[in-house]
């Protein structure tokens, strides 16, 4: 088993969905630069892609057919304006045209060249997915893809992340791997194994660089996100809640910039109902920007990618834990615990529910929380297992194919779980835990292995179907 770097786990990303927007888009990519090795743009005359199982029946609410055309064109959504998105499709589909990698125009009719067939679902993956090229010669090219979660894709024939992963000098593929190193080096903190592991990729400047960027991503997603009102786009007419909030929490304070409105919340007062309402404004920010098209911090989805900002902001903002290498060392444990999610079970909600997005964010978050609070490697592992204890079995039901509605709020309530989870495990002994993480994250694989297909992200069941709405 091949390692996964923290930063494959936790990274820049698009909303709304890691597996429906960010998938698909890396696959168009990922499609182009395969008929580029094999053939040329210019002689390409037709692109046709095919979506299926929960991409097609959910993807219209998700921007799947966004992600597809915009990915053929070249686009990447790390780098596009995310406020031109909405013209370059309109552009597309009112032409008829498409622009192929930004280099050849092609004859592009949305319903005929892209379709979402909701009736039929390929073997390998509840997101599947099929990207063909017809060549001026006659000659074809064909390649199906399938989107795991967390912007990660695969074929059949092997997973796309893999040419990107090494084995580190300490493997550490479960709970017990890394608690097993920790002890063999005589390290302290978890976040020590971490660093080592991470110059297989890097240095450890580098490392803290990085981390230290996705901070400042994160802090200006949530400063976007409490300074936006209006409606979040889809039809389900649902009302951007976090700039209230953020208004009433402040009263009649003014800022000019991030900096000044960072202050004024760290000056705040500090009482547990206020703490508590800031902890969810900072998670509904986030989401209500990662379900407008916004540029978030995927982690490890995006569904779930306000938890992490939500309990980190809360860390810099009401703890004395404020200093870069807290931050760092939060971040570093953090991805460390997905990855053993995305290893040993699934961080895709069409696998396997809700509790593996927002399950998995919630135990990633305790974990980065418990350990920069001081806790012992041991520790960091027991917030892990409870955080995702008390998620399991949660359905992804998004009403209207929409990462809205419960979404948006789950991420809320899935920082509370990971702040209380982090206070339950300094106090606690974990050698008298009764549960591993390693023995949750399988009863987790084993939930989702038993979940009806209606509750994962295929807005089949739940409440996307006790909720009477038009179909968006």
């Amino acid at each position: 088993m091949e390692s996964i770097s923290v930063f494959e786990i936790i990274k820049v990303g698009i909303g709304p969905s890691s597996s429906h927007t960010m998938g698909p888009w890396n696959a168009a990519e990922s499609f182009i630069r395969k008929i580029k090795i094999n053939h040329q743009l210019q002689d390409v005359k037709e692109v046709f892609v095919e979506f299926f199982g929960s991409l097609a029946k959910t993807g219209i609410g998700h921007g799947t057919d966004i992600a597809g055309m915009l990915g053929l064109s070249g686009e990447n959504f790390k780098l596009i304006d995310t406020t031109k998105i909405d013209d370059k499709v309109e552009a597309i589909k009112s032409s008829n045209l498409l622009n192929l990698g930004g280099e050849k125009i092609i004859p592009f009719v949305y319903g005929e060249h892209l379709i979402l067939n909701k009736k039929k679902s390929l073997d390998f993956h509840p997101n599947g997915m099929i990207f063909r090229a017809v060549f001026e010669n006659g000659e074809e090219l064909t390649q199906d893809y399938y989107s795991l979660g967390g912007g990660f894709i695969a074929t059949q024939e092997e997973n796309s992340y893999e040419n990107n992963c090494i084995r580190t000098l300490y493997p550490c593929h479960s709970g017990a791997d890394v608690r097993r190193n920790i002890e063999r080096l005589g390290l302290e903190k978890f976040s020590d194994l971490i660093f080592l592991n991470e110059e297989s990729w890097r240095t450890k400047e580098e490392t803290e660089k990085e981390a230290l960027y996705i901070w400042t991503q994160i802090k200006e997603c949530i400063y976007k996100g409490v300074n936006k009102e209006g409606i979040l786009p889809g039809g389900l007419n649902v009302t951007r809640r976090a700039a209230a909030w953020n208004t009433k929490l402040l009263g009649d304070k003014i800022y000019k910039n991030i900096d000044e409105w960072f202050k004024l919340v760290v000056d705040a007062e500090e009482s547990f109902t206020t703490i508590n309402k800031w902890v969810s404004c900072f998670a509904l920010a986030v989401n209500e920007e990662n379900a407008s098209f916004g540029r978030i911090i995927t982690a490890p989805t995006n569904g779930a990618s306000g938890v992490i900002p939500a309990v980190l902001m809360y860390a810099q903002a009401f703890t004395e834990h404020q200093k870069d290498e807290d931050i760092i060392r939060f971040l570093l444990v953090a991805g460390e615990i997905g990855t053993l999610f995305k290893k040993n079970a699934t961080i895709s909600a069409a696998m396997g529910g809700c509790q593996a997005e927002i399950g998995v964010s919630s135990a990633m978050a305790a974990a980065g929380l418990t350990e920069i609070m001081g806790g012992t490697p041991g520790q960091v592992l027991m917030a892990a297992e409870i955080a995702m204890e008390h998620h399991l079995g949660m359905t992804c039901d998004p009403i209207g194919g929409l990462v809205q509605i419960p979404c948006i709020e789950r991420n809320s309530m899935g920082a509370i779980k990971a702040i209380t989870a982090a206070n339950i495990a300094i106090e606690s002994d974990p050698k008298k835990a009764k549960v591993s993480l390693d023995q949750v994250i399988q009863t987790m694989w084993e939930t989702a292995q038993g979940m009806s297909d209606r509750f994962k992200e295929t807005s089949e069941g739940g409440l996307a179907i006790a909720v009477n709405v038009a179909e968006c």
